[in-house]
């Protein structure tokens, strides 16, 4: 599987082919209509577009003639990789999962385009002695720019239906910590005063993900990070995570980020 492919057309966005991948896409001219969760979404020049996985949801995808877009596919895997010691990306996806497009100011728009050719002119040079390092420096620059045109152009305003302030409180008890000694639904839902079925049903309606997932980034962003400083043991920082063994942080380590944490750590 290619970890970043690049089209010029949002048609095959919800083939098989993509379900592994999030969407990003930038319209440089023309404009593109579709429906994603039975509402119409409109996206013109100058707009950009993010789908994070589910692009089977993606229906009745039209087109106009002068359509000039540039699409950049990209595994969850990968993705990871790529994306910052930062958990705005968390809150940008739920924003995002109400409406995927952004309207870009021509500034943004400026650097969104940049950002676009970059990974294209990294794609084109596989032979780079360090093609794959120069990519996901590529791809992190796209990642990071996207972070601030959301945050420059919606703030961090909380949407206020009750789903969404459940998945809010949820997103805070992350943010606080509650993942390193809890990574279990049920202790949120007991703490929200919810069960952890509707938890999970209420995660999955406003994110489209399920509340065991969030749990999981959280944790694997935190776990990466404390990797990076050398000073801590693995054993030191699996007794932050309240693992009963090494061995046991060494298996959800390699489930959850793909790598034992000592190949992680060189």
């Amino acid at each position: 599987m290619e970890e970043v492919i690049l089209d010029n057309t949002l048609r095959r966005v919800s083939d098989k082919a993509f379900a592994q991948y999030l969407c990003h896409a930038f319209c440089r001219a023309g404009s593109c209509t579709f429906e994603r969760h039975d509402r119409q979404f409109r996206m013109e020049a100058g707009d950009c577009l993010i789908i994070s996985r589910r692009g089977d949801l993606v229906r009745h995808v039209q087109e106009s003639e002068d359509l000039r877009l540039d699409v950049v596919y990209v595994t969850q895997s990968f993705i990871e990789i790529c994306t910052p010691l930062s958990n705005y990306g968390t809150r940008g996806h739920l924003a995002l999962f109400e409406n995927p497009i952004m309207q870009l100011t021509p500034a943004m728009q400026t650097v969104c385009g940049k950002n676009f050719d970059a990974i294209r002119q990294r794609l084109e040079r596989p032979q780079h002695h360090f093609f794959r390092d120069a990519l996901i420096n590529a791809v992190q620059c796209m990642i990071v720019d996207f972070f601030d045109f959301h945050a420059e152009l919606y703030g961090s305003d909380r949407i206020t239906s009750q789903h969404n302030q459940l998945m809010t409180q949820f997103i805070e008890m992350l943010e606080g910590g509650d993942f390193r000694q809890n990574r279990e639904v049920g202790y949120y839902a007991d703490k929200l005063c919810v069960t952890a079925k509707y938890l999970s049903e209420v995660s999955k309606r406003v994110s489209g993900l399920p509340a065991n997932y969030w749990i999981t980034r959280y944790a694997a962003l935190d776990i990466s990070r404390l990797l990076r400083n050398r000073r801590l043991s693995l054993t030191e920082i699996s007794d932050m995570f309240g693992f009963s063994s090494l061995a046991h942080f060494s298996r959800y380590v390699q489930n959850n980020l793909g790598a034992n944490p000592s190949d992680l750590r060189e």
